[in-house]
Order: structure tokens, then C-alpha cells, then sequence
């Protein structure tokens, strides 16, 4: 039986794999702890609970719009002029089934074969794998932890050739929790105007920022507008990761051509948690940051405990709910005949060694790194860490 060759470019998802290999090992009686997977550990609002109740009460359970219910897509265009006092029209949006589900629209959108987009590395683990599918090529530009994970815009302009199309920008970044700087962003965008690319600019992160830091968003930059697609949802912020409603925010004849795709995909995203959707933009706010108080309050305890093993080091993240350790001298020392994916023997070491699941950095494109999500409570979080440090003990 033959298989398209396109598969053959795809990953399987590092935080699915780790989640499975913890599951495994929970089936079999052992007291694992997984910092694996990316999703708030709060409750959904009450508020958007009853709102998809409600929705279902009233008979909200047909096919919307291909594109998202109007009502939606307004009350996006309205959050956007809340926070970026940007106007943007319906027509310039499209919900769809999670963020993830929009970045794989965009790629079908903008990348034909032979094209390059340009990835900010460390970069999501999905990035790379949806260009690569599509024919085209992840022309990935590292940052560093000593800059604070900063893109150098002078890397980033030489990495620009006649075949680049877009850049893709994640600030708060997943995995390192970096927040990109407005002289960064703003020169970004200069390269992006300069060569005429689009910015693909996932900002599902954008609500928890801390330290006083300040997200910068391409799209609000003089020139910007017509030529970035704000990728976001309601996943992170509010704690809806299995709602699977997310979206693009952009030039009309990207959200059209996109728009296209999904009618032949997916028809349209899930109608009730639409209904929730419109509830969690428009109604209180207050639960955002309370998850962004206690995402904080975790980050200062997991750097602080992270920095005191010795062999590791760990920059502090400014946003996300991710730690991002540099773990590769005690990797280097225990798999010194592994030349690639040491970062993965790692993972799987610490999780049969010390019961403890973490991401391999490799997935990320950084193999000196694994990434430990604190969104867990405390009680998991201080045990979890005494483990990891007894681990390299």
C-alpha cells in the first residue's frame, strides 16, 4: 500500500509522544509527573461553560459560516481595537479549529514548492513540519539564551533570499517564554516592507506576559497592517484548549484564500464553542489575570529551583508558561556517543529514571534544552523539581 510522500515530511509531535510514553508508565502503576503538555491546568470559566449551554439550549448546533458566525468574528474584530486600536472588518477573519489548524490554512495558503519562510529558533514544534509539507523550505534562524532568546536582525536579513515569502514571528515565544523587544519587532517589520513578505505572527501567548513586559504585535506598526496575519484563540488565555477554536486576523485575500481551504476541509468550526467563544471575548476578564498571577508566581519558583542544580542553567522566561533549561552539560556527559537528538535520550532517561516527563529541546530546534510546562500546581511543580534535581545528583 502506498503512502503520499508528503507524510514522510511530518514529525510526529514531540509534546503528543512524551504525553503518550507518561500515559504508558501511569497505565502501569508508576506515580509519573508530566510537564509536557502546553495547556493551562485552571478550570474554563463558568461563564463560557454556561454560554455553550446555553447555545445548545437555544439550538445552536447546526453548520455556521465555512469562515465562523458573523456575531464571532465581529466581537474579534472588536477585542483587536480593544488591545492593538487596529479596525479590522469580519471579512478579514476566519475561525477555525484551533490555532494550530489556522497555521496549517496559512501554509496551504502562502507556500507554494520551492518557497522559503523564514522560523525563529527555538520555534514550535509544529512550524518547520507544516512549511515542509506544503513543498516549501524552514529557513530557521537561531537566537540565543544569553540574548534573551532576541532575534538578531542582521541574521534575519541575510537569511532573506528571492525565495522567501513570510516570517514567522512567536512572541511570548513557546518554547522559551521570550518576549520580543519593540526595537526588535519594529526591525522585523522593516525587513518584512524592505522585501515584501508577509509576517505570520502567533500571538496565542499574547495575555500572559510578565515583568511589566509589553507585547508588541507587527500588525500595529506603521505599514503593517496589509501585510500581517495575527494568529490567535482562546486556548491560553482562557484555558479552552479542547474547545479547538482559534483564528487569523488579516489581509482580506489571505483570509479568502484560506477561507476557501477550510470549506473543503473542516465546513466549519465547532458551532456551540463559537457561542462560547463570543462569551469568553465579550464577557469578565478577570480570570486572565488571575491564571497571569499565578503563572507568575510559578515561573519565580521554577527558575529559582531550576538555578540551583548544578550543571543547569535557565534564562528567565518573560511569558508563556514554559521553562526552557539548558541541560546539555549533564546530556553531553551521559550520552556522549549520541551526536543528535541528545536532548531526546535525555527526556526519555529523566522520565524512566526520575518519573518525570519533560519536552526534548530538539523538537524545538535547541538539543542543548528540554522544556518543563509549570502549568501544574505547586505541590506537583516542587516535587517534580526535587526529582529532576536528584536525577542529576
Amino acid at each position: 500500500m502506498r503512502i503520499a510522500r508528503r507524510i514522510e515530511e511530518i514529525s510526529p509531535s514531540a509534546t503528543m509522544v512524551m504525553k503518550l510514553k507518561a500515559d504508558e508508565l501511569k497505565a502501569a502503576g508508576q506515580d509519573v509527573l508530566s510537564f509536557a503538555v502546553g495547556e493551562p491546568d485552571f478550570q474554563t470559566p463558568d461563564s463560557i461553560i454556561e454560554a455553550a449551554k446555553r447555545a445548545m439550549d437555544e439550538g445552536q448546533t447546526k453548520y455556521t459560516a465555512p469562515t465562523g458566525t458573523v456575531e464571532l468574528r465581529q466581537a474579534i474584530c472588536d477585542a483587536a481595537k480593544r488591545y492593538l486600536s487596529l479596525d479590522y472588518s469580519p471579512s478579514q477573519v476566519l475561525v477555525s479549529n484551533g490555532a494550530k489548524h489556522t497555521l496549517m490554512n496559512l501554509a496551504m495558503a502562502l507556500v507554494q514548492p520551492g518557497d522559503e519562510v523564514i522560523v525563529i529558533s527555538p520555534y514550535w514544534v509544529t512550524y518547520p513540519d507544516q512549511i515542509s509539507v506544503c513543498g516549501g523550505r524552514p529557513v530557521v534562524v537561531e537566537t540565543r539564551d544569553e540574548d534573551d532568546f532576541q532575534p538578531d536582525l542582521e541574521e534575519v536579513e541575510r537569511a532573506v533570499t528571492d525565495y522567501t515569502v513570510a516570517i514567522v514571528l512567536n512572541s511570548p515565544c513557546n518554547p522559551t517564554g521570550a518576549v520580543y523587544a519593540r526595537e526588535v519587532v519594529e526591525g522585523l517589520a522593516e525587513i518584512a516592507i524592505a522585501h515584501d513578505l508577509v509576517v505570520i505572527s502567533d500571538e496565542i501567548y499574547k495575555d500572559i506576559i510578565f515583568d511589566d513586559n509589553e507585547h508588541i504585535s507587527p500588525a500595529a506598526l506603521d505599514g503593517m497592517q496589509e501585510r500581517t496575519v495575527i494568529v490567535d484563540g482562546v486556548a491560553k488565555s482562557y484555558a479552552m484548549t479542547g474547545w479547538r477554536i482559534g483564528w487569523m486576523l488579516g489581509p482580506e485575500e489571505i483570509v479568502a484564500a484560506a477561507a476557501k481551504l477550510q470549506s473543503q476541509s473542516t465546513s466549519c468550526p465547532n458551532t456551540i464553542a463559537q457561542a462560547a467563544t463570543i462569551q469568553a471575548l465579550t464577557g469578565p476578564q478577570e480570570s486572565v489575570g488571575e491564571m497571569r498571577e499565578q503563572f507568575e508566581r510559578r515561573r519565580d519558583f521554577v527558575v529559582e529551583r531550576l538555578s540551583e542544580v548544578p550543571g543547569v542553567t535557565c534564562s528567565t522566561p518573560h511569558g508563556t508558561f514554559y521553562a526552557f533549561p539548558n541541560i546539555s552539560e549533564h546530556s553531553r556527559r551521559l550520552f556522549p556517543q549520541v551526536e543528535e537528538k541528545r536532548s531526546e535520550q535525555m527526556a526519555l532517561w529523566l522520565l524512566e529514571r526520575s518519573l518525570i516527563s519533560l519536552v526534548p529541546g530538539c523538537a524545538f530546534g535547541a538539543d542543548d534544552y528540554v522544556r518543563l510546562s509549570f502549568a501544574a500546581s505547586m505541590d506537583q511543580l516542587e516535587e517534580g523539581l526535587s526529582r529532576f534535581a536528584a536525577a542529576f545528583e
